[in-house]
């Protein structure tokens, strides 16, 4: 039992926690600190530690729940509304090339990882069984790849007990996790590793001081009234979305039930796709204006409670009941790994187009927007849109890592 169960007490711990680390990156004394550790990781390292020492339960409080299908979707319309689409689109084909190669590298490093472990390792997997191993990893393909609505797809797809699927979730939350602060860690040294790959990250250097120069000549000091109109657009256009989305989904899968291959019976699938399709055609509209009274600056704060409630669901002591299950995790998420930093010397990529490539598949649209607007908070759409093309191609890709999975096993 958690020392803390009252998910309004918890609410209060997230936000002072947030709280003081937003306190202390501005004080000099910790100036040093915060050159080596971004404030981001520890928006939801710290949050991962209370949950993994007992303080709060993040498996069973609905905060995620409600940062997730509440927060979330006005946080994706308050950040894409301000979005300069044709200048994203400027960006050129790294950012895709990258995003594929993240996918690659989740189908490939999944057998491979078996390989790896069952060869050297044995013992380790042994309890789980080969059939049982080989069936439980698709569905941590199938959320690296797309999201939770293809992790739930491979389940039935290929029959997983729950009792491995359990431990399945607990290796997926854990090691992307994990990925995640490693990103985060080299997201804040960007422009040196930029400069020593060659990268050329003109275009979003543009892009960032568009916005930058645009807002520094726009910007005002809100009142109440203009910040309730914010609030009353982003939070008007999530329960659209939802509405849409809770009729389009079951319509689908009643109708049209083997587009649940494509995650189109999903109905969160749906509700960040109507949210951030709002919100770009908001962008082309005089609701854009919003920006100068700190439409992104709201959403970034939204943005902060959905990370905080990500990180409640990690539990560092997970690693120690099945060993062998996290070496294939971490050696998988390896191979991932080596495989995006890899194609990103060879074609000069930016790290921005690593990092967001790769955890628009291992995070999907909950994280990709956080690794993006830690670049700066113009970009956290692309994080989403190719969050949203994860999601499409998320049940094939599993499938196929399935399928290699089966055969190594």
């Amino acid at each position: 039992m958690a020392l803390i169960q009252n998910d309004a007490v918890v609410l209060g711990l997230l936000f002072m926690v947030l709280g003081l680390v937003f306190y202390s990156e501005k004080h000099p004394k910790f100036q040093k600190f915060y050159q080596y550790v971004p404030s981001l990781l520890l928006c939801y390292f710290i949050p991962g530690l209370l949950n993994s020492f007992g303080v709060i339960d993040g498996e069973h409080s609905k905060l995620y729940f409600v940062a997730s299908r509440y927060l979330l979707p006005s946080t994706l319309v308050l950040l894409t509304m301000s979005v300069d689409l044709p200048e994203i689109l400027k960006l050129g084909p790294k950012a895709i090339i990258m995003f594929l190669t993240g996918t690659f590298g989740i189908i490939i490093g999944g057998p491979l990882a078996i390989l790896f472990t069952t060869t050297f390792f044995p013992d380790m997997v042994s309890e789980i069984g080969s059939d049982g191993l080989w069936r439980g990893m698709t569905t941590v393909a199938g959320s690296w790849i797309g999201g939770g609505a293809n992790q739930a797809s491979m389940k039935e797809i290929f029959q997983v007990p729950n009792e491995v699927f359990s431990l399945m979730v607990v290796i997926d939350i854990l090691v992307a996790n994990v990925w995640m602060a490693i990103l985060l860690i080299l997201a804040a040294r960007s422009k040196s590793i930029d400069a020593k790959i060659g990268a050329d990250t003109s275009s979003i250097e543009r892009l960032k001081a568009k916005i930058e120069n645009y807002q520094l000549k726009n910007e005002v000091i809100p009142s109440g009234h203009q910040i309730m109109l914010i609030c009353a657009l982003a939070f008007t256009v999530t329960g659209l979305s939802h509405f849409l989305s809770d009729n389009i989904a079951p319509f689908i899968k009643t109708n049209a039930p083997s587009l649940a291959k494509f995650s189109l019976t999903s109905g969160f699938f749906w509700l960040i796709v109507i949210a951030t399709s709002i919100g770009v055609i908001l962008s082309f509209t005089p609701a854009k204006k919003m920006e100068n009274y700190g439409a992104s600056k709201i959403g970034n704060v939204m943005l902060y409670i959905l990370i905080a409630s990500i990180g409640m669901h990690m539990n560092i002591f997970e690693i120690f009941k099945q060993p062998g299950l996290f070496v294939i995790g971490f050696v998988w998420m390896l191979i991932h790994a080596i495989l995006m930093l890899g194609v990103g010397r060879l074609i000069k990529a930016p790290l921005f187009f690593i990092a967001v490539g790769s955890q628009a598949n291992v995070g999907g649209a909950a994280s990709a927007p956080v690794v993006a607007s830690f670049f700066h908070p113009s970009l956290a759409s692309v994080g989403v849109l190719l969050a949203v093309l994860g999601y499409v191609l998320g049940t094939y890709g599993a499938w196929i890592c399935g399928q290699l999975m089966r055969m190594v096993s």
